[in-house]
């Protein structure tokens, strides 16, 4: 019910924005305007913005798909801490996944990014971590076991983001999916010996 709620929440929020762009002009992701002028309700603002109706579908079907179960993986392992820890996980992602960014382009004014990608890479990340062995389905056509999935995914975001030639924040995508992943370790460090007892089971 947790990811429902922000998938609602991020939905309406990105909806509206989408006839009143003057909201994505005031809470986009902009680092010049985060460090000069002081604007840092853009560090979590700019999560709950998309740049059409195909972004938005994509991010929240994979967030509803993958959150969903990361809940249970939650109460399991953290019992009665599972809301905080995870809204810890999701929210922290959204503020450190793009820290890289917001130094890189600090002084460039048009640098501009949007979009719940980030913290969506942290909950894919998170459910992968507990499940390694799980099958993804890459492009909902390609199963592939989840860690086989992690590792090319790690890959494909540094290089891309290295490369720089579109309007995807890879970088934001790249330390989404490591925060998410080591969270669970931060948050209860005998996690890792369940994760290496998980990966060693095939």
């Amino acid at each position: 019910m947790l990811t429902l709620a922000i998938v609602i929440i991020t939905s309406v929020f990105s909806v509206i924005a989408f006839s009143q762009h003057s909201l994505v002009y005031k809470y986009q992701f902009n680092p010049y305007q985060i460090i000069h002028r002081k604007q840092y309700g853009r560090l979590i603002l700019h999560a709950f913005l998309h740049a059409n109706w195909t972004h938005l579908i994509v991010n929240m079907l994979v967030l509803y798909s993958f959150g969903t179960a990361l809940e249970r993986y939650f109460q399991q392992f953290f019992g009665s801490s599972w809301i905080p820890y995870y809204l810890i996980l999701y929210f922290g992602a959204i503020l450190i996944s793009p820290l890289y960014s917001l130094y890189k382009h600090r002084n460039d004014y048009h640098y501009n990014a949007i979009g719940a990608s980030g913290a969506v890479s942290a909950v894919v990340f998170a459910a992968i971590f507990f499940d390694p062995w799980n099958k993804i389905y890459f492009f909902m056509l390609i199963p592939m076991p989840g860690i086989v999935f992690a590792a090319l995914y790690l890959v494909y975001s540094w290089v891309m983001s290295s490369k720089s030639k579109d309007n995807i924040a890879h970088d934001a995508h790249f330390f989404g999916a490591v925060f998410g992943f080591i969270l669970p370790i931060i948050l209860s460090p005998s996690l890792l010996n369940y994760f290496i007892q998980q990966l060693l089971r095939q």
